[in-house]
């Protein structure tokens, strides 16, 4: 059976969090509310020297408050069975959601599945037959499995933590996994329309609605490898507009809603919530993808045989 390197990445990240805790020097995050020596997360959003609300910072996806505690105590699991929670970086990674209650709430997005567990996404015939192929070959051609860049929605949800750098004209989001770099330009320009090389994160124009900072983002690559929206192959085309609106409700939280608008792959627009914590007193880690990378030879031979 093939494994993709989604699961390995896991298992590494989860092994990394105390050999990195040791290695490093710890620095105090500047400009963070502190009572007794302890972070106060709960308090309103920093600003920028604009009174913009500033995102800046380390987060990593979860409903948490945010904080730079190394670990919790077990949780339950399904029907109240006791699990070990996954711990990255320190911090524990929240369970996969389930389908809100109302029908009519936005849904939870998850790392594994874009809407999260029970609720029907809106695929176009093509886009289910594909889906279920993708599943039915173990996910071998996520982009993550061949150190690609994995997708807005991937990144979004990915246990990996990403640092959020806000200027006036400019933010930058840097993501852990698979070292990803992502332009989000404020300046005010239109989207290209002089029918531009797509690319793997699209091309992102930012505006601010009251303390809501929107970003639309088209021009994505679409093709086998590049549109996926989860691990389980949700998949998007070139037609993809996505929609985001990024907010900061308290100084440790942010939470992003994201439209999915791509009349190709689905009958119709959908939404979905990403939920991310503010990381405090902690580093980025670089992560090269390609450096003694052995996954993709064996998914090779694997193929070879069943030929």
């Amino acid at each position: 059976m093939t494994l993709t390197r989604v699961t390995g990445a896991l298992a590494i990240a989860a092994a990394l969090s105390v050999s990195v805790h040791a290695q490093w020097p710890s620095y105090p995050t500047p400009d963070v509310p502190r009572l007794d020596g302890k972070p106060v997360l709960t308090g309103p959003p920093p600003r920028t020297a604009d009174g913009k609300v500033d995102f800046s910072g380390i987060w990593q996806a979860g409903r948490g408050g945010g904080g730079g505690g190394r670990g919790r105590a077990a949780g339950a699991g399904a029907a109240g069975a006791p699990t070990t929670p996954l711990v990255i970086r320190g911090a524990e990674v929240d369970p996969p959601p389930a389908a809100p209650v109302d029908p009519n709430a936005i849904p939870t997005t998850s790392f594994g599945e874009v809407a999260g567990r029970g609720y029907p996404l809106p695929l176009q015939p093509w886009a289910a037959d594909l889906k279920k192929r993708r599943m039915a070959d173990n996910m071998k051609d996520n982009p993550d499995v061949w150190c690609l860049p994995i997708g807005l929605m991937q990144y979004h949800n990915h246990p990996q933590p990403r640092q959020i750098v806000q200027t006036k004209n400019l933010m930058l989001i840097t993501y852990e996994s698979n070292y990803g770099l992502r332009y989000i330009y404020l300046d005010g320009r239109p989207a290209p329309n002089n029918d531009p090389q797509p690319w793997w994160f699209g091309y992102s124009r930012g505006w601010f609605e009251g303390d809501t900072l929107v970003v639309e983002t088209t021009n994505f690559r679409g093709d086998e490898k590049a549109g996926w929206l989860d691990v389980n192959g949700s998949p998007y085309t070139e037609a993809l507009k996505m929609t985001e609106r990024f907010r900061r409700p308290t100084f440790g939280t942010l939470e992003i809603d994201i439209t999915i608008d791509d009349p190709k792959a689905y009958t119709k627009p959908f939404t979905v919530r990403a939920y991310q914590r503010l990381m405090v007193d902690q580093e980025m880690i670089e992560f090269i993808c390609n450096e003694n990378e052995r996954s993709t030879e064996h998914i090779q031979s694997d193929l070879h045989k069943r030929r």
